[in-house]
């Protein structure tokens, strides 16, 4: 069998389902021009921005995919690349682009807030607050990871911290260049995509050396600014170029494959349970996350995105289809690595690791365009990174989004503050999250990040459904992927935390409990809330028929 054949049926599908699923999905959410977006009622030119359907894809895409599309499939292979191709394509099109757009639009029909206003307002205040406090911490946490990971990959390739710098500034000047230059938009954007990958050549001409601390500050730094800056000054124009990296690796990839036609070597057997994973179930639900569902998208979703979108009917494209351009490029992540014999993949991923893995892969089908093959493996490499950086950015902006959300209706002097400066709420998330991974302790918490990203997404798509049921819509379509995403991340924690307490590791044990014993309080809440709205509706019937 063809890695091509894998790869049209793969687009196929989507496509198909993006024109079918997702027409039926919007039209269930009564999607409509005719409903003013929060961009415009609320613009202030700093977070309320509206803008081009292109350009919001862009930050969006930009911000959901990071690493999270390669490592998770790259990773679950181990299982049997062929269960991971079929989650990957049903996930991302049933509960993934589902999960997207439905967070999206509820946002949007709440002034652009988060899930967390959404769970206060159909669930209770506790709800949100609870929620708040799992989001904002997991979000340290990933600022945590990323700004390590950024910094070992400035420090080992030194080339690529100087073309992401040069991204940077680029990026500032796009933003500005856009908005004063008058010149055609499609144009704006040739110059500046073309600007941004002859930077790529520029970054490895004059490679930028210095320590490993010195990039941490330099980073949190940097998310400092990018958080409290008008999202179109630096955020927004930065998402949208680095968007061109992702599509130009995911085009010359799937060129090479249809040039190169390469074959798969790899065995179609299923391994039901790993020495150092586990069980596939529930653990290949776990580790392929982005590229098939996320709760982090959510929060990108009810954070950024939902602040800058201009027409309601953009949402579509930008929620359900960012999500299955996703899936595509976790599609291209299996393919990369089944083009190896399980005893070669098993053997270089404990070599390499994941993304070296993939950037080897997808450099051997861009290098079939007869392009040299160190160079399309360094390309694919510095993407990958440049994507890491976009995820640390983001992660930063929304977790400030989370403290001024808690504290918005804090009578407390410091409350007030928090809630009412970014500065402040900025320089919170960076303190946190500078000692967290200045300490090194963050390393031991990283297996549970899985689970917590699917629990993040189940609870989201509670939220949701609880809002739709308010609203009188049938939410059958976010109910079946929310009770199965509750059973796997509440197995996957259980296991998680009896594994951690047999082993006498009890606070990743306490950490697993923790999270379980929130998604359970979460859930009751909202059964209470649903239950008093079947009450009111009863004693409502009531007294009409007795009226009449």
């Amino acid at each position: 069998m063809s890695i091509i054949a894998i790869v049209v049926f793969s687009a196929a599908v989507l496509l198909l389902a993006y024109r079918t699923y997702g027409r039926f999905i919007a039209g269930k959410l009564g999607i409509d021009d005719r409903n003013v977006t929060p961009a415009h009622t609320l613009n202030d030119g700093v977070d309320y921005v509206p803008s081009r359907p292109a350009v919001v894809l862009g930050h969006h895409f930009a911000s959901i995919a990071g690493a999270g599309p390669i490592v998770g499939p790259v990773v679950a292979v181990v299982f049997g690349w062929i269960p991971a191709l079929i989650w990957i394509l049903l996930g991302g099109i049933f509960f993934g682009a589902v999960h997207d757009l439905t967070a999206l639009i509820a946002s949007m029909r709440h002034q652009g807030k988060s899930i967390g206003e959404i769970i206060q307002r159909y669930i209770g205040d506790f709800g949100k607050r609870l929620f708040l406090i799992f989001s904002f911490s997991t979000l340290v946490l990933i600022i945590g990871v990323f700004a390590d990971i950024v910094a070992k990959t400035f420090v080992s390739v030194p080339s690529s911290a100087s073309a992401s710098i040069l991204f940077i500034l680029l990026a500032v000047g796009f933003g500005l260049f856009t908005r004063r230059a008058g010149l055609p938009f499609w144009l704006s954007t040739l110059i500046g995509v073309t600007a941004m990958y002859a930077m790529i050549y520029v970054g490895g001409l004059f490679p930028l050396e210095l320590s490993y601390g010195m990039w941490i500050v330099i980073l949190l730094g940097y998310v400092f600014i990018a958080s409290v800056s008008p999202v179109w000054v630096l955020l927004q124009p930065r998402d949208y170029l680095n968007s061109f990296l992702l599509y130009g690796m995911m085009i010359f990839g799937i060129a090479g494959i249809f040039i190169a036609a390469p074959e798969i070597h790899m065995d179609t057997s299923v391994q039901f349970r790993t020495e150092n994973l586990g069980y596939l179930f529930p653990v290949l639900f776990v580790t392929i996350a982005c590229g098939a569902i996320s709760g982090f998208h959510s929060l990108v979703a009810s954070g950024t995105t939902s602040k800058q979108i201009s027409r309601e009917q953009d949402a579509k494209l930008i929620g359900f289809g960012g999500m299955l351009i996703e899936t595509l490029l976790a599609v291209v992540a299996v393919c990369s690595v089944i083009v190896l014999t399980r005893e070669e993949y098993m053997s270089r991923f404990l070599q390499v690791g994941p993304v070296t893995l993939f950037a080897e892969g997808v450099g051997g089908f861009i290098a079939g365009m007869h392009i040299s093959l160190p160079l399309a493996v360094s390309f694919v490499a510095l993407t990958v990174s440049a994507f890491a950086l976009t995820t640390l950015d983001t992660c930063t902006r929304l977790a400030r989004y989370s403290v001024q959300e808690y504290f918005d209706t804090s009578t407390h002097p410091v409350g007030r503050t928090l809630a009412g400066n970014r500065y402040l709420a900025t320089t919170l998330t960076i303190v946190l999250s500078g000692a967290l991974v200045l300490s090194g302790e963050f390393g031991a918490l990283w297996p549970i990040f899985g689970s917590a990203n699917q629990l993040l997404g189940a609870l989201s798509l509670l939220a949701v459904s609880v809002w739709l049921i308010k609203k009188n819509i049938n939410p059958v379509f976010t109910l079946v992927p929310m009770v199965f995403m509750f059973a796997v991340t509440l197995s996957s924690l259980f296991l998680f935390a009896w594994q951690n307490f047999s082993r006498h590791a009890y606070l990743l044990g306490m950490i697993a409990g923790f999270l379980f014993i929130l998604a359970i309080v979460l859930i009751v809440l909202a059964r209470q809330s649903l239950k008093g709205l079947a009450q009111e509706t009863s004693v409502r019937a009531a007294s009409a028929a007795g009226g009449d």
